[in-house]
């Protein structure tokens, strides 16, 4: 662009801006909305993004809680118009924007919904680092709830960690100091993202007042569950898992959701085929999955493979290395 040409943008932007500041927001509204669709046309992608950022800023400054929330939904159009996926320059930014939407005005989780959309480009979940990024802004919030879902898709292990400390002591029940910890490892396995699941872990029982520093094992048999389903995915021990989830039965029955957690856990890590059906009782689909995964294995030639096959369940309970 010529110099003339930045010079020319620079003042419209400059009596847009002395608009708004003089309180005539309605009319400033209007004049972005036809620079918006005027640039559009001429694919001046770079001055537009520009342009919609700073007013969306400089309306919600003036609590314009609509006009800037409307100028935050047309930059996120453009970012996709002009296939525009720079994380690392716009996840802070629609940040910054969705902070500074009030919590009452509908359009932020409209706004939301569209920035996660932008970000979901080669993922389904959105970019890691605008879910942190938000999940940051909703723990500031107290909205325990939101910063947790967003943390979960988030590789923010250590901060996750913090979060649901925090959560778990002044919203949960104090002998609920497992369970909060557990459904986010999980979680994250479900994601495939084992290494923060790892770092969430370590994190959250190292660092929680309820929880034995000297651990593992734990007092918590939970805890030692999750301690060991995380050693076994390492190994890739099928054997190790099977017995995890039939002996610490007891306790994965505190939460139903748990079940389906290690059905996908199972896929995911061990190769297991889901389930045809779900008749046979908790976890005895996934049990009869892990042996006939077992039997499967027995087609091999190898002395090593055919004894594995004839392990039966109680024998492998006996036998199985969970360190």
């Amino acid at each position: 662009m010529s110099a003339q040409g930045v010079r020319g943008i620079s003042r419209v932007l400059e009596k847009l801006e002395k608009s708004i500041e003089d309180g005539h927001f309605y009319e400033a509204h209007q004049m972005y909305r036809t620079l918006y669709f005027r640039y559009m046309g001429q694919r001046k992608f770079k001055e537009l993004k520009d342009m919609l950022y700073s007013g969306s800023i400089l309306f919600l400054e003036h609590d314009q809680q609509l006009s800037g929330s409307d100028l935050g939904l047309l930059l996120i159009e453009v970012l996709e118009k002009s296939e525009d996926f720079d994380y690392d320059l716009w996840s802070p930014k629609l940040t910054k924007i969705f902070c500074k939407i009030s919590v009452s005005t509908p359009e932020r989780e409209t706004f939301l919904t569209h920035a996660i959309r932008w970000s979901s480009k080669g993922s389904s979940y959105g970019h890691p680092l605008l879910h942190q990024s938000i999940a940051q802004i909703y723990w500031k919030e107290k909205n325990y709830a939101q910063a947790r879902y967003h943390f979960i898709h988030s590789q923010d292990g250590k901060n996750c960690a913090k979060l649901l400390i925090e959560f778990q002591s002044t919203q949960g029940f104090k002998g609920e100091a497992d369970l909060f910890i557990a459904q986010a490892v999980l979680q994250y396995l479900c994601l495939k993202n084992k290494h923060t699941a790892n770092q969430t872990f370590t994190s959250y029982t190292e660092q929680h007042p309820r929880i034995q520093k000297s651990g593992p094992p734990y007092l918590l048999p939970l805890l030692n569950f999750i301690w060991f389903l995380l050693q076994a995915i390492e190994s890739q021990k099928i054997q190790t898992f099977a017995v995890l989830c039939e002996q610490y039965e007891p306790s994965l029955k505190r939460d139903p959701c748990y079940v389906q957690y290690l059905d996908k856990i199972g896929q995911l890590f061990f190769g297991l085929k889901p389930p045809e059906q779900q008749s046979g009782g908790f976890l005895g689909n996934i049990l009869e999955n892990f042996f006939s995964g077992l039997d499967d294995d027995s087609d091999d030639d190898t002395p090593q493979a055919s004894t594995s096959a004839s392990v039966s369940k109680n024998n492998l309970i006996e036998t199985a290395d969970l360190d």
